[in-house]
């Protein structure tokens, strides 16, 4: 019989803190509802007590309904001088609303002494105090075991004494931490057969969970292979950001989980949302994707002629460890044009357009979308452009407006005052030619408002239109400022938000294409509501 394993994701906390890695509040929220989409069990969003922007992505996020996921709240144990109830971490902890809290402590002999500069026996104490106060206020309580594995080999008899604390505070879930990365395989088995020899003799039923880091490259396999021991819980995060070398990454434990060891959860039944979630991190963590990433990687299951080319398309399984559209990618086969079909398919039935396998508008779509991957365009985090290009392809779209010509103009009058920028456009929307100007902060802006000074006229739902977010992405540093870039906006009215993108050596031109996808597809949903 199958074994039901917990997904905990802590992308948006100990993911955020690798190196160039950031996200807003917005960010955040999109990556969560990501997150419940694809079935992980718990998101920690945060550290609420640490600053305002986890403060307003909790507030944020109680109004948001995720269908399975709990959102979970993470802080440390109380500080040692103030009473449980009227420790302030712990409060917000409380006060984020949220189903679910996890809290941090030490495991370490080292850290109680030189870290804390307490005593063994006071650690121990608010190990206790701090889970029995959250334990009355909170539907599930997990505790990390802060550096476990390097605590249980230095000092084992109080490191487990650690978990006892937490056992006896009231914790569900007791998740022991790689957090030094430096544990390996083989010293995984020997530990977790201490730790629940242990948990035996307290006659405790809690579970048990594996959290590692990569500093040592072995934070799948260390996952894995305590998952195998019989461990209840595995966190990590998503593509493996985190600090210094990284967590362990979801992207792979999951898949193993699910395809090689037969486990069960939720995550299961939407696997096929792995490649999409790890590629919209990336997006809006403006960072390019590791092409050579298993199983979500371009080039995880990408063949490049010869012998293996001739034995996949006989039988995959000839080069393939599993079938890419498991995880939500594809076989990339350089000869062939029938990668990407399926998805395709997926998106026109997604999009309400009618579409067949053997439409001969078909190689049109895979073809231009092949092109415009090669100048740089993705759509994983914009969706609606990509919408876009498969109904003009078809023939679909209607021509709301034509544009003709725009003009941008920074003027710097004095160094000692900010620039001001000016853009203009000439368009015909019908019979009717304008043209138009507007002020704004930069060129970007500048001409998201002449352009909507133009249409608003027409198409007076635009003024519920606005620009909220905006990123640009260096392409290649082959020619160093003269780069192709790729710029990604996202717009929202009262009921939508959607994502657009652009690409070109011009950073206004790429800015242009976006925002023109942009209106366009706002238009488009405007219609297609009159209808």
């Amino acid at each position: 019989m199958s074994r039901s394993i917990e997904i905990y994701d802590t992308t948006l906390r100990d993911g955020t803190q690798a190196e160039n890695f950031n996200l807003s509040v917005d960010d955040k929220v999109k990556i969560s509802k990501q997150l419940d989409r694809l079935g992980i069990d718990f998101i920690e969003g945060g550290w609420p007590g640490s600053n305002p922007l986890a403060i307003d992505f909790f507030r944020k996020m109680q109004g948001v309904e995720l269908r399975h996921a709990k959102l979970t709240a993470f802080g440390s144990t109380r500080h040692f001088h103030n009473k449980a109830e009227q420790d302030q971490n712990l409060l917000a902890l409380v006060d984020a609303k949220t189903p679910a809290i996890t809290i941090f402590g030490k495991s370490w002999d080292i850290h109680v002494t030189e870290a804390l500069r307490i005593r063994l026996e006071d650690n121990l104490r608010i190990i206790e105090d701090s889970l029995a106060f959250l334990r009355p206020q909170v539907q599930h309580l997990i505790y990390d075991a802060e550096h476990f594995f390097d605590g249980f080999k230095n000092n084992a008899e109080y490191c487990l004494a650690t978990i006892g604390s937490a056992v006896r505070g009231g914790a569900e879930t007791i998740v022991l931490c790689d957090t030094n990365g430096g544990t390996l395989p083989h010293e995984i088995p020997a530990i977790i057969s201490k730790v629940k020899e242990y948990l035996a003799d307290l006659g405790s039923q809690v579970k048990l969970g594996i959290h590692s880091h990569n500093d040592s490259e072995t934070a799948v396999a260390n996952a894995l292979i305590s998952i195998n021991l019989g461990l209840d819980q595995v966190q990590g995060t998503i593509n493996g950001f985190g600090e210094r070398c990284g967590n362990s990454n979801l992207t792979s434990i999951i898949p193993a989980l699910v395809f090689k060891m037969g486990m069960e959860c939720e995550v299961k039944n939407n696997i096929d949302q792995l490649c999409t979630t790890s590629r919209l991190v990336n997006e809006l963590a403006n960072l390019p994707h590791d092409q050579y990433q298993p199983y979500v990687g371009e080039s995880a299951f990408a063949h490049k002629g010869g012998i293996h080319v001739s034995a996949v398309q006989r039988n995959p399984l000839t080069y393939e460890h599993i079938e890419p559209e498991k995880v939500g990618n594809i076989r990339r086969v350089l000869i062939s044009d029938q990668a990407g079909r399926a998805n395709i398919m997926s998106k026109a039935k997604k999009y309400g357009i009618s579409l067949e396998p053997d439409d001969p508008l078909m190689s049109s779509i895979i073809n231009e979308l092949k092109e415009r991957e090669n100048q740089g365009y993705q759509y994983e985090a914009a969706e609606a452009s990509f919408e876009l290009l498969m109904r003009r392809t078809l023939g679909l779209q209607r021509k709301f407006f034509k544009l003709e010509a725009f003009r941008v103009m920074n003027h710097r009058y004095s160094m000692g005052r900010p620039p001001v920028t000016e853009a203009t456009i000439r368009l015909h929307v019908g019979g009717s030619e304008v043209h138009t100007a507007a002020l704004g902060d930069g060129p970007v802006n500048a001409l998201d408002k002449a352009l909507r000074k133009a249409l608003t006229r027409f198409y007076p739902s635009l003024n519920d239109m606005e620009l909220v977010d905006y990123k640009v992405r260096v392409l290649t540093g082959e020619y160093g400022t003269g780069a192709q870039v790729r710029v990604l906006v996202d717009s929202t009215d009262a009921a939508n938000r959607w994502g657009t993108v652009g690409v070109s050596v011009n950073i206004i031109e790429a800015s242009w294409q976006a925002l023109v996808d942009s209106i366009n597809y706002k238009l488009l949903k405007d219609d297609k509501t009159k209808r």
